[in-house]
């Protein structure tokens, strides 16, 4: 990422690599990076004072991925301890787009990298906008 970027901007999440998220070469299987988006972006959801579950309780609303990029450097491993780093990119009304870094702790090795864009969708899964209280904190924390 690049370096103007604030820390604050970017959440982070642990994960480890388990046995059965890996083929018999040992190596991961591709869709699990999509699980560790999610990981990621909870977290940062978290890291920013707000909850997701409370997002889909009190505010009605949840946020339905629409679109996924991923691009795969270097392959992770059983039993590696990976580093999801989680960034809001925009957030406009009723979107939202997510970047995703996983790296390898051990030697700090970009193994992965990511987008993933989202509608914020009521209980019957129609289009609305982010609420109020989490528009302004998202809008806090966008990256320029």
């Amino acid at each position: 990422m690049e370096n103007s970027i604030n820390e604050k901007q970017i959440g982070e999440a642990r994960v480890r690599v388990r046995y059965a998220e890996t083929d018999q070469m040992g190596v991961v299987y591709h869709a699990n990076y999509l699980v560790w988006f999610e990981i990621g972006r909870v977290e940062f959801i978290r890291q920013l004072g707000l909850d997701y579950k409370s997002m889909e309780r009190e505010e009605g609303c949840g946020i339905a991925v629409v679109d996924v990029a991923v691009r795969y450097k270097v392959p992770a491993r059983y039993d590696d301890e990976l580093m999801v780093q989680t960034r809001l990119i925009a957030a406009r009304g009723a979107v939202i787009r997510f970047g995703y870094r996983i790296i390898r702790v051990e030697d700090d090795t970009l193994l992965c990298e990511g987008q993933t864009v989202h509608v914020v969708v009521d209980g019957n899964m129609k289009k609305r906008s982010l609420p109020p209280k989490y528009a302004e904190r998202f809008a806090a924390h966008l990256i320029s």
